[in-house]
């Protein structure tokens, strides 16, 4: 099932190359489309965003207030869903709490050696929107995840917009919304509904901020309104990258290969190893539990055509390869796990040890699931807490602060050529 390559420590750039590099071809039907749905909700708002629903979601909402789900529904939704569904989502809700807690940020304030005054006042956003996809699946985990850091930062108004099925959103949903403290949530998805949270409509006002994970078309709006609104990311397919050896466990290896498989065709799964015995017991149980699971249509067509078994001549060098593929998740499942973890700097998140599957992480670990794709971890983190922050710089000097750097500011702005710049620091010591 899966692609299997070699390589080394020293040829690894070349063979694995191809694989990792993103096409730079923009799907030019795409990205017109978007953009014509997203000058239309701006120019024609609800009446817009109706018609889209109806063309893409089926269904009519025929009053503007239709778009935002009523505490009635809420009710409802909690009716709906068992106690025990109810009980899982408290506890991850609270683990999720509890961790972006510790990393909020502190303002600071210091003064230097020449008395000037400085340090960074963090402050909220003041709006953000949330989209948590509702396609292919129901993501209530997704909810959570961009949710509570939100809240946690101090962000006063949290919306959620996610695509309804025959007018409604499924109780799931609403009781992660509720939970999370979230109760302005829209049934709108696709292009449209960006395009709402980031000019704003008749009924939907814009926001700061739009967070959260979608389709390629979501993710092409997301690009396109960014400027007119601060976007967290653009994610592409979900992936997962496998760090084991002929210690590991092989059924285990493979489902937790198939558990990002299963996400979406073009979800990414890769497995490193030195052992290739090991690589055939994983393909025998992926086929194995490919038999078993619901959405194996979907894990067949990711597995063929981005699966792949990379076979590496020593596991101490695996840190290369996951570093250069910079993976979503990153699970390491080999003996030498605390020296490759002194090494690996790209990766979204880590799992590390065979009681430690990504499936923990999506759901009650802690830190958001929501993560760089696509190998963008290289340059950016998960989301946070820190994303709904905005740092201010602050600096405060007296007149004698001022007077022992007026000469490098002199000199400075004179090699700038900006002359008002070198004025407005040395009038404030004229005899003018």
């Amino acid at each position: 099932m899966l692609k299997n390559i070699s390589c080394n420590q020293n040829n690894y750039l070349s063979i694995l190359k191809s694989y990792v590099s993103k096409d730079n071809i923009e799907n030019k039907k795409k990205v017109k489309l978007v953009e014509q749905i997203i000058n239309d909700v701006r120019k024609n708002g609800d009446k817009a965003l109706k018609k889209y629903t109806k063309k893409f979601d089926g269904f009519c909402l025929d009053k503007a207030n239709n778009f935002l789900v009523t505490s009635e529904e809420f009710k409802t939704a909690l009716k709906d869903c068992s106690k025990e569904y109810i009980n899982s989502i408290h506890l991850a809700a609270n683990r999720i709490k509890k961790y972006q807690t510790k990393i909020l940020p502190k303002s600071i304030y210091f003064k230097d050696n020449i008395g000037i005054k400085m340090g960074c006042i963090w402050s909220a956003i003041s709006s953000c929107g949330l989209y948590v996809p509702g396609g292919k699946a129901i993501y209530p985990s997704s909810v959570l995840m961009n949710a509570i850091p939100a809240k946690i930062a101090g962000v006063k108004r949290v919306v959620i917009t996610t695509p309804a099925n025959n007018n409604k959103i499924s109780p799931e949903i609403l009781v992660a919304a509720h939970v999370a403290g979230v109760n302005e949530v829209y049934k709108i998805g696709g292009v449209q509904a960006v395009a709402a949270l980031a000019f704003g409509t008749e009924s939907i006002k814009k926001v700061d901020k739009i967070a959260g994970p979608g389709n390629s078309f979501v993710a092409e709006a997301k690009k396109q309104v960014y400027g007119h609104v601060g976007i967290d990311s653009i994610a592409g397919p979900s992936e997962i990258l496998i760090i084991a050896d002929k210690h590991s466990n092989a059924k285990w290896i493979a489902i937790d290969l198939l558990s990002q498989a299963e996400h979406d065709e073009e979800a990414r799964a890769i497995l490193v190893t030195d052992d290739n015995k090991l690589i055939k017991n994983v393909d025998f149980y992926i086929k194995y539990f490919l038999k078993k699971i619901s959405r194996k249509n979907i894990a067949i067509k990711s597995i063929k055509n981005n699966g792949l078994a990379i076979l590496i001549n020593d596991i101490k060098y695996s840190h290369l390869i996951a570093n250069y593929i910079a993976p979503e998740h990153l699970q390491i499942m080999s003996k030498n796990k605390k020296s490759l973890l002194k090494k690996i700097t790209n990766a979204g998140a880590m799992f590390v040890g065979n009681y430690s599957p990504e499936a923990l992480g999506d759901y009650v670990a802690g830190p958001s699931h929501v993560l760089p794709t696509s190998g963008n971890a290289r340059f950016e983190s998960g989301l946070s807490v820190l994303d709904f922050l905005k740092r201010t710089s602050y600096i405060e000097a007296n007149r004698g602060g001022l007077k022992k750097v007026i000469e490098p500011i002199k000199i400075l702005g004179e090699s700038e050529g900006l002359e008002a710049h070198v004025k407005s620091a040395s009038i404030r010591f004229s005899k003018e």
